[in-house]
Order: C-alpha cells, then sequence, then structure tokens
C-alpha cells in the first residue's frame, strides 16, 4: 500500500496531548479494516490560518477540531452546514466532491443520541432542563434540546453575564436564565439535569450544588468523563435518579465524524467504551 492510499484524519488543538481521540478512531479504523490513520495536530492560534490553508495539498481527508479552535475555523472553511451554523461552533471538517472544506458539527448529535440511549424512559416534550454552564459545550446540548422539543431549560453559569449573553444569541423563549445563587431552586420540578462546565473535573474545582431539590424521576448528565463518575454522579446515583456520564457523549460524536469521512457508522459499544478508559 502506497502512502498516497492511507487515509489521515486527526484533530488540531492547542493543546493536545490530552485527547482521547486518537484513540477511539485508531479503534474503529483497525476494527473496520480501513487503511487510514488518526493523528493529533498541536497547532496554536496563530498557526490555525495556514494550517487549514494547508490540508487541500496533502492527503489529510478530514479534521476534528477542539479547544480552542471550534470557533475561529468558520471563517477558514469554504462552507458551514446547518448544525454548525446553529451552534456557532465547528468540530468536524470533511470534504465535498468538488474538494471543498466543510464545517460540521456533531455534538449535539452526540450529546443527545448518548442521552436517548442511556435513559430510555426521558421523552423531550416534557422534560425541562436545568443547564450548569455557558460554553461552547453548553451551546450544542441546548440546540440540540430545543431542537428535539424540550418545553424549558433553565441556564445557569457561575458567570451571569456569559448565560444571559449564549441566551442572546440562541434566542429562543423557552431558554430562562438563572442566577447562580439561585442554581438549587432552579432544579424544582425538572427531569433533566446537565452539567456541561468542566467543575468537578480531574484537576478543577468542584461543582457545589445539592440535589435535595432535584426530583427523584430526574436524570442527571454530566459531559465530564474524568473522572468518569464524578461527585455529582455519585450524589445522583446515590438517591436514586437515573444518571449518564460523560464519556458516551465523546464517542457519540465522534462515530458521526467517523461516518461522515468513512461511509462506516462505527459501532458505540463496551469494548469500545473499556478501550477508551484504559487511558483515563
Amino acid at each position: 500500500m502506497s502512502s498516497s492510499d492511507l487515509k489521515v484524519v486527526g484533530v488540531v488543538g492547542d493543546p493536545i496531548s490530552h485527547s482521547l481521540s486518537p484513540r477511539l478512531h485508531s479503534y474503529w479504523l483497525k476494527k473496520y479494516n480501513i487503511p487510514g490513520e488518526y493523528v493529533p495536530f498541536h497547532i496554536t492560534k496563530n498557526e490555525l490560518p495556514g494550517f487549514i490553508a494547508s490540508i487541500k495539498g496533502n492527503n489529510i481527508m478530514g479534521l476534528n477540531l477542539t479547544v480552542p479552535h471550534k470557533e475561529s475555523v468558520i471563517t477558514l472553511i469554504d462552507e458551514v452546514d446547518a448544525s454548525a451554523k446553529k451552534i456557532g461552533a465547528i468540530n468536524t471538517i470533511y470534504f465535498d466532491d468538488k474538494n471543498r472544506t466543510i464545517g460540521s458539527n456533531t455534538d449535539g448529535h452526540g450529546f443527545l443520541k448518548h442521552l436517548k440511549s442511556s435513559s430510555l424512559a426521558w421523552r423531550a416534550d416534557n422534560s425541562s432542563t436545568a443547564i450548569i454552564g455557558a460554553g461552547g459545550a453548553a451551546r450544542a446540548a441546548i440546540v440540540s434540546l430545543l431542537d428535539a422539543g424540550v418545553p424549558e431549560i433553565r441556564l445557569i453559569n457561575r458567570t451571569q453575564e456569559r448565560a444571559v449573553n449564549l441566551a442572546g444569541t440562541i434566542d429562543d423563549i423557552r431558554i430562562k436564565v438563572t442566577s447562580w445563587d439561585h442554581r438549587e431552586e432552579a432544579l424544582v420540578g425538572i427531569k433533566l439535569l446537565v452539567n456541561v462546565t468542566t467543575l468537578g473535573m480531574v484537576g478543577q474545582p468542584p461543582l457545589e450544588l445539592s440535589l435535595d431539590k432535584l426530583p427523584k424521576d430526574a436524570t442527571v448528565y454530566d459531559i465530564v468523563y474524568n473522572p468518569i463518575e464524578t461527585e455529582l454522579i455519585k450524589q445522583a446515583r446515590a438517591r436514586g435518579n437515573k444518571t449518564v456520564d460523560g464519556l458516551g457523549m465523546l464517542l457519540h460524536q465522534a462515530a458521526a465524524a467517523f461516518k461522515i469521512w468513512f461511509g462506516v457508522d462505527p459501532e458505540v459499544d463496551e469494548g469500545l467504551r473499556n478501550h477508551v478508559l484504559k487511558a483515563l
């Protein structure tokens, strides 16, 4: 096999050494006998324009984008698809049949697919939701939930101005901004609680949140996956709530990108999950 036959995809970020994406995509490439390689690219903000411009002239057929490039890459590609426009960020780049670079976003898809597969009783149409966080992951989660038909989202962030700005850019009357001081009152009557911050992650401050006012039939979803069982997940499970950890979102958003590039819908199973967990 010549080097030109090798299908190269990868992930671009700064930093990038922590990314689990090479491990999980390499698992699928081997499983489905695809002659490809998934490469981590450490690219700084200043290097990004030149790097994106160069990919048409080499054997790279697709990319993932991670922090801090998901928004800044928007102006550097030929076209942004509907999913990325709604979310306001790109996490996947591919080429169309005219060799144009197309930006997409699979984060919202991954978030919602993992939620539905992990909490079979969850229904969007009766699921008032509390979202903690106002960054890019929050936007992806909110857009996917609104599209699914949730009746209300209570948006909570330590810096309220960021929450207000996020709600304003999405511009949907179902989003209600709640102050950090009233975060526990915002749990009353909801069916879904989602943490989309880094609070509770290894090396980060804890998420200080009492679940006393959370209904026992609510689902608790924490997108943090290191540790795989956060204090929020432990607290929720101890009181009988259904819990969803963050690793599945990573796996499902990656599966959607893999299908875009290779035309194969890869299986997200326990084998893959265990393979990725070994790296944590």
